[in-house]
């Protein structure tokens, strides 16, 4: 069954990086789908060289001439399931129920629900959010879990990762933490520069390095906090990357120290699938996916010194590195696989036709 999927947002962020992420995937076993993005956009002029693409103003949710542009090209499409993401292209899309097309909308953070109320179904990632929709109103019946996919680990070649530990000026022996993210306050990487001023700077030889993978507003004052800690030699800020596989094959351990309200942590799932030792705080996502102790270390948000305990635990126990690794890679098998996701996507497409 064809789906078509719409989002209006002009920059890259987690939403825009999950839709490549998801395309792809659906495109790899077989399914039917078309993309309609923001002309002008990050994506449309960077991202969708190998997806169906069309493009559309979106230029604002009040501009009648973007809501009717909108509404020809969902039609001229005429794909059963029109799935939307974010805010924008949810408010610009208004599909009459019993027309034939279905409106699934996916949310991937607690926005107001006021802009989303008038699809006629539901995604939510994470079942902590699903009870929040439904607590604000929406009906239970059209509200529906489904999780994030970890994409299968990519291969890195020996001599990329040689070129990344030069210019980072990395020695063999050297532990290499990784976290990614937007640098934004809900990522809390403030906590992490804390927790890495309280280490010191070597444990059993090996010299601790910090890679922050992303860029956002905070950029500046997390380097201005890492000059004042005298941490310029040991964090390095890497800016955005598409495509972060190669960081991750050369870390030795994962950290993401994000505040109470990420709603998920792509990253914990990359994490287990690279295979590499995570340590975390107790975030909403993380309470409902992790299990401490057991697949993850996991400490209180916004507290610099149990995370660097966390740190330095597994810094030091290689049994207890091998045992996170290999529960990680067990839960990615069972619940986070990319074929355990679209095989759901795929049963409640099936659904949401039969019933509209």
């Amino acid at each position: 069954m064809k789906s078509l999927h719409i989002l209006g947002s002009k920059e890259m962020g987690g939403a825009e990086r999950w839709l490549l992420r998801f395309v792809a995937a659906m495109q790899r076993h077989g399914e039917d789908i078309e993309v309609l993005v923001r002309r002008g956009s990050e994506l449309d002029q960077h991202h969708l060289q190998d997806v169906p693409k069309i493009t559309a103003g979106m230029r604002t949710v009040w501009d009648p001439f973007s809501k009717y542009e909108l509404s020809r090209l969902i039609a001229a499409s005429a794909a059963p399931i029109v799935q939307t993401y974010m805010g924008r292209a949810t408010r610009l899309t208004h599909l009459k129920r019993g027309r034939g097309q279905v409106h699934l909308s996916r949310l991937g953070g607690y926005y107001k629900l006021d802009p989303f109320r008038h699809a006629h179904a539901w995604i939510g990632n994470t079942k902590g959010l699903c009870d929040w929709m439904i607590q604000g109103g929406l009906p239970a019946k059209d509200v529906h879990h489904i999780t994030n996919f970890a994409d299968p680990a990519r291969p890195c070649n020996a001599d990329t990762q040689a070129e990344l530990r030069e210019a980072l000026q990395v020695q063999p022996e050297d532990w290499l933490m990784v976290t990614a993210g937007r640098l934004i306050d809900v990522k809390g990487h403030a906590t992490l520069i804390e927790a890495m001023r309280q280490l010191p700077a070597e444990l059993g030889g090996r010299r601790l390095r910090l890679i922050l993978l992303g860029d956002g507003p905070l950029r500046e004052a997390l380097e201005t906090q890492v000059r004042q800690a005298g941490l310029g030699s040991r964090v390095h800020f890497a800016g955005w990357q598409q495509d972060p596989a190669q960081w991750f094959h050369l870390s030795d351990m994962v950290v993401f120290p994000s505040q109470d309200r990420e709603t998920l942590g792509n990253v914990i799932l990359e994490a287990w699938a690279y295979g590499k030792p995570l340590a975390c705080t107790a975030f909403r996502g993380a309470r409902e996916i992790a299990h401490p102790g057991e697949d993850a270390l996991v400490s209180a948000c916004d507290e610099a010194t149990p995370l660097a305990e966390n740190m330095r635990r597994l810094i030091e126990d290689a049994s207890l590195q091998n045992m996170l690794v290999r529960n990680g890679l067990k839960r990615i098998e069972l619940d986070f696989s990319e074929q355990v996701i679209i095989d759901q996507y795929r049963a409640l497409y099936a659904q949401l036709l039969d019933n509209r």
